[in-house]
């Protein structure tokens, strides 16, 4: 397969746009020939290839920053984003509803089981049933080695269901308990 020149542009006197190009700036070796220089084509080329030149010299002279503030509205706009990310309802009586941030809720309750010794809470996913009147929970723990009792798992189970309870304000249909992994206390 045959591949073409891209960088040949040929003007109607059968120079290349390309040649006219590399013999703007005299130098020993590259000099405009008396074609280039009487040629009414490559006379009009030669005079746009310098505007251009001194155009692109212009611009690439200057010193361009991000314009004022566009940092901050960059961050607000991930910071929104962040916030509103997998929004969850609360059970309300107000208009519009109440939503809370799946985030949030995870955090609350991964802190309530890593109130019980030897537990550390680790992924917590959540998903809301009942018309947003209660919610399942999956939650992964690890336990430390030598500090863990057989009763952990019962206490995390308590304080995970009455943090749902008292802290989001939506009761725990289902909580599945996973451990998942052992560290060294």
């Amino acid at each position: 397969m045959e591949m073409s020149d891209a960088r040949s542009y040929v003007l109607p006197c059968g120079r290349d746009v390309e040649t006219v190009w590399e013999r703007l700036d005299p130098t020993n070796d590259n000099v405009a020939d008396a074609h280039q220089l009487t040629c009414e084509y490559c006379t009009a080329t030669r005079e746009s290839l310098m505007a251009l030149r001194a155009v692109t010299g212009e611009l690439a002279s200057q010193e361009t920053g991000p314009s004022l503030g566009l940092t901050g509205r960059i961050m607000s706009a991930v910071r929104a984003e962040v916030r509103r990310h997998h929004m969850l309802p609360l059970p309300s009586t107000e208009p519009g509803g109440v939503r809370i941030s799946e985030q949030v809720v995870a955090a609350v309750l991964r802190r309530a089981a890593d109130s019980v010794d030897g537990v550390r809470a680790r992924r917590c996913r959540i998903a809301v049933i009942e018309a947003g009147r209660a919610m399942e929970v999956s939650m992964s723990l690890a336990v430390a080695y030598g500090r863990f009792s057989v009763n952990a798992v019962d206490e995390v189970r308590e304080r995970v269901r009455a943090a749902a309870a008292a802290r989001v304000g939506m009761p725990l249909a289902r909580l599945d308990l996973t451990v998942e992994d052992v560290y060294d206390a």
